[in-house]
């Protein structure tokens, strides 16, 4: 039987915490960042963790790391 292979993209945009909660990379905070309030872009950073609805499409691209 081949070896479940994880998607290379779900791999370099999430990460599985110790815990088996996701992390992830805010959106919308690349570029044209000018029309963007300060207000606005100080809430996009940091991570923040993947929704439980979510957590089974990730789950199924990350096979192998305790999701």
């Amino acid at each position: 039987m081949p070896k479940m292979k994880t998607k290379s993209s779900a791999k370099k945009r999430f990460r599985v915490r110790p815990g088996g909660t996701v992390k992830r990379g805010q959106a919308f905070k690349r570029h044209i960042l000018t029309k963007k309030t300060t207000k606005n872009k100080r809430h996009l950073r940091g991570i923040v963790s993947v929704h439980e609805s979510d957590m089974g499409s990730i789950a199924k691209m990350l096979p192998g790391m305790g999701v």
